[in-house]
């Protein structure tokens, strides 16, 4: 008894699977057809028996929707404190993910999965909180609805005539580990409705002209159940692979449809989705892409192509297998996917050939014993009309040779001469046997060289060239021997099996060649659409790669900001580029998600075939592609290559949309952030100066007996005032200044003291109250500097120290390496942790009253970078900050020697 070894793939992917589950948390979903259906009630019972099986349980968020029955379900249950968001001026409640996290129960319950959470949450939709919950090792039960199931979202708008927004991509139902469904039957559900056990009353009678109509429950229920049925025949295909059982399992009817390259095949077609309609079974129409299959004529590759197109039409699902082994290639996609009627023509060769060889239904039936085979009668005049018809070139752009047909047999005879020549010359060292090696060669080089045909004369002319030059009696056809009969037909035999073999194997080689280039240039777009940061990009790579792969003329239409399709932007067309298309037919295109043009049931006259460019989310342009040759596009392996391109276009043209979503919305945040901040600036920090301003020149007006000291003290107090929102001012427009890069930098070369000086000058009246130390070393070189933007920032750098140091500043420099180093210190409270003091509008936490807007650092570092330098800041060990300023070195002029007269 043979034992089947286990695969070593399978067996490394169900280890990784399961690493990967074991790891995660376990979701739950209880699945609905629509509110009502009893999905919460669900999910709290499950958890009040998870809890009295002592599972650690905590409800994270339950809508209960004002129901009594749900609220009273929560009794008993530990309820997470809900988070509260401001949003809009209203308080809102929200789940709390980080106490969740936190928590760490062993499950947690998070109703409605398609929820989307209030702006500024840390996720955008419910189900991303879910998804973080279970990468933390939490189990979760959640609840969600059909309607909410992206790719069902569209049907359900169709059926209802209400679209709902609040989706959940497809990906996160089929990764749950458990699906339970929550059915009612319609007129139960309606009962509820009326009874107000699913809304308020008010609200139920609008629901029940709307969307709970019985027509609209019934559709919904259909394809919930739908739905469940598929995600448990996924887990039923991988509990299958997992434990290694070939065997098909017939829990649900699927049909698998083999399509040949003959008229019949629409009719088998046809037959397939009636027995599938009739038995409400899945159905899948395939061909095998064989090396034969590229020989056969162009009528013959047309109808199979039809075939599968009308296999779409009718709802199959379509795919191509590559191989030799036809039976063997059927069955084992068959029983991955869990087949239980295999659906073939009937074999069309005569009964007495069937004695040699079997055909593709007795192989397929003496082969599987869990699957039925369902035999399609063919149509008998169409096929034979098929059959006569001859071989035509094949799309792939390989030639047969390099020859014409005429030279390839000239040649073949040359070398038949070539190898009789040398069989005589070599006939005086070897003996007869030996020397008719050098016809196999021959034939075998020509096979190689010509193909099919020319060995096969080859083969021919080696017989007889060896039996009218070599076998007694010589230059003659007549054979002395018998024996030498058989010598003849073991060489014919041989040099035609040979010959066959190695046509054969070159077509093959060059099946496998062309392939290759398929793939290469799959592989090749795609590297170069994933580089791709600009629309532009995408659509000149398009060009460039699908014009010469298909031999056509290429365009990738978009649309603008009103749906409508455009025209590519005018301009130098590029080699390959389409530059005459119809829009009209574009614009109906990319409307309804379906092809047009050239090849399609839609506007078939038209000379360009027009695809819908579907990602994901939507779709995203229009691919408008004319070839030279419209037999070479509608090959089968042609369009699913085709297809295979326009998926990777749309998707790269999706993921830069949202690459300048993002960019934008990082925009919009930095610049509302901005505008907060700079609205703030001039709601306080400059307020505060002009009340000021405004309060005291009142009470100087208004007060005609105030003492001429009190007058002066007002005064000095509004100079002030004002010298303060000067400054504020100041700050703001050199940061736009030094932002916008219109600041052209005076430099010259001066020693560091003097500026030094100035700015401690002009900081006199900021610095009273504080002992100052300076320590500025007189070998310092010279530098090149700006002197009025550098006593800026010094100025900055000194107020700041002032405003928060107690009583003591230091200043010292330092020359090390090529940089000169100025240090500020003072003894103030330091640097808050975790704040980046050189941000705009950035104030430490310790100084929130005290004046300013949160500029003048910034100013310094900017200033400070335009002269290639740097400024740091850093807290002391003794307490307090430094912040340090450098500029480099250079490369000082020589200062001119002093004359005498002068030293004197």
């Amino acid at each position: 008894m043979s034992v089947s070894r286990p695969d070593p793939d399978a067996l490394l992917d169900k280890i990784q699977r399961e690493d990967a589950r074991q790891q995660r948390g376990h979701l739950k979903i209880f699945f609905g057809a629509c509110a009502g259906v009893g999905k919460t009630y669900a999910m709290l019972s499950a958890a009040h028996a998870q809890r009295e099986q002592g599972v650690d349980v905590v409800v994270g968020i339950v809508e209960t929707h004002g129901r009594q029955d749900t609220m009273k379900m929560l009794t008993g249950l530990e309820v997470l404190p809900q988070k509260q968001v401001s949003y809009k001026d209203k308080t809102l409640t929200e789940f709390d993910l980080d106490a969740a996290v936190e928590r760490h129960p062993q499950l947690i319950l998070v109703d409605e999965l398609a929820h989307s959470n209030v702006t500024g949450s840390r996720h955008a939709k419910r189900w991303q909180d879910v998804e973080e919950l279970l990468i933390a090792g939490i189990n979760v039960h959640t609840t969600v609805n059909v309607q909410h199931l992206e790719t069902l979202n569209d049907v359900v708008g169709q059926i209802t005539g209400i679209r709902v927004w609040e989706t959940v991509p497809d990906k996160v139902f089929d990764m749950a580990n458990e699906i339970t469904l929550v059915d009612l039957p319609p007129d139960e559900l309606l009962r509820r409705l009326k009874e107000g056990k699913v809304y308020f009353e008010q609200q139920a009678q609008r629901a029940a002209k709307n969307f709970f109509r019985k027509g609209n429950l019934i559709a919904l229920r259909e394809l919930a159940l739908r739905r469940t049925a598929d995600q448990v025949d996924v887990e039923m295909r991988d509990y299958r692979a997992d434990q290694s059982i070939h065997q098909v399992w017939q829990a649900k009817e699927r049909l698998l449809v083999c399509v040949g390259p003959d008229a019949s095949a629409t009719k088998l077609i046809r037959g397939a989705a009636r027995l599938a309609a009739s038995l409400r079974a899945d159905w899948i129409a395939v061909y095998v892409e064989t090396p034969a299959l590229h020989q056969l004529s162009t009528e013959r590759r047309e109808m199979m192509r039809r075939a599968m197109q009308l296999a779409s039409e009718l709802g199959g699902e379509t795919t191509s297998l590559a191989g030799e082994n036809i039976p063997d290639l059927l069955l084992s996609y068959a029983r991955s996917r869990n087949v239980s009627r295999l659906v073939i023509g009937r074999s069309r060769r005569p009964t007495w050939l069937r004695l040699f060889r079997r055909s593709l239904a007795d192989e397929l039936a003496n082969r599987t014993t869990d699957m039925d085979v369902v035999m399609v009668g063919h149509d008998a005049e169409q096929s034979t009309a098929t059959e006569n018809r001859g071989p035509a070139s094949s799309h792939i752009a390989l030639e047969e040779n390099a020859f014409k047909p005429s030279i390839a047999y000239l040649w073949t005879c040359a070398v038949c001469f070539s190898v009789t020549l040398a069989s005589a010359g070599l006939l005086q060292f070897f003996d007869l046997a030996n020397v008719v090696m050098l016809y196999l060669l021959g034939v075998v080089i020509v096979a190689i060289r010509f193909g099919r045909g020319p060995s096969i004369l080859a083969s021919f002319l080696s017989v007889a060239s060896f039996d009218y030059f070599f076998v007694p009696p010589r230059f003659s056809f007549s054979v002395s021997d018998s024996q030498y009969l058989f010598t003849f037909m073991i060489l014919l035999a041989v040099s035609l099996i040979i010959s066959n073999l190695m046509s054969n194997l070159r077509f093959q080689a060059r099946i496998a060649h062309y392939r290759e280039r398929r793939a290469d240039a799959l592989y090749t777009m795609s590297k170069s659409l994933s580089g791709a940061l600009m629309v532009e990009q995408i659509i000149e790579i398009s060009v460039d790669h699908l014009a010469p792969v298909f031999q056509a003329h290429v365009a990738v239409l978009l649309p603008d900001s009103h749906e409508k399709i455009r025209q590519p932007l005018s301009g130098d067309p590029r080699p390959g580029q389409l530059t005459e298309m119809d829009t009209s037919v574009a614009q109906w295109v990319y409307e309804h998600h379906q092809p047009a043009g050239l090849g399609t049931n839609t506007l078939p006259s038209n000379a360009v075939l027009y695809l819908p460019l579907r990602a994901p989310m939507r779709t995203r342009g229009v691919l408008a592609i004319a070839p030279n040759e419209g037999s070479q596009l509608f090959q089968p392996e042609q369009q699913q290559l085709l297809e295979t391109f326009a998926a990777q276009i749309a998707l790269a043209l999706e993921r830069v949309h949202y690459v300048e979503v993002a960019q934008d919305a990082l925009i919009n945040m930095e610049a509302e952030r901005l505008r907060n901040s700079l609205l703030s600036a001039i709601s306080h920090d400059l307020r505060t100066p002009l009340t000021a301003i405004v309060g005291l020149a009142s009470t100087l007006h208004e007060k005609n007996d105030l003492s001429i000291d009190k007058r002066h003290e007002l005064s000095l107090a509004i100079h002030d005032e004002a010298l303060r929102m000067s400054g504020l001012v100041m700050n703001l427009l050199d940061m736009a200044r030094l932002q916008s890069g219109k600041v052209n930098l005076n430099r010259q070369w001066q020693p560091l003291e003097e500026v030094v000086g100035s700015a401690l000058r002009a900081s006199a009246h900021a610095l009273q109250g504080h002992q100052l130390m300076t320590q500025i070393p007189s070998d310092l070189p010279l530098l090149s500097f700006d002197a009025v933007l550098l006593e800026r920032v010094l100025c900055n750098l000194l107020e700041n120290a002032a405003k928060y140091g107690k009583n003591k500043i230091d200043i010292s420099a330092e020359h090390i390496a090529g940089q000169v180093y100025l240090h500020i210190s003072d003894d103030g409270p330091g640097i808050p942790a975790g704040i980046n003091i050189f941000e705009k509008f950035t104030r430490g936490d310790v100084e929130a009253a005290s004046p300013g807007v949160g500029l003048g650092l910034a100013i310094c570092e900017n200033i400070m970078h335009a002269h290639g330098g740097n400024v740091t800041a850093e807290n002391l060990p003794e307490g307090g900050a430094r912040l340090t300023i450098s500029l480099p070195v250079g490369d000082a002029p020589a200062l001119p020697a002093l004359t005498e007269n002068e030293l004197q």
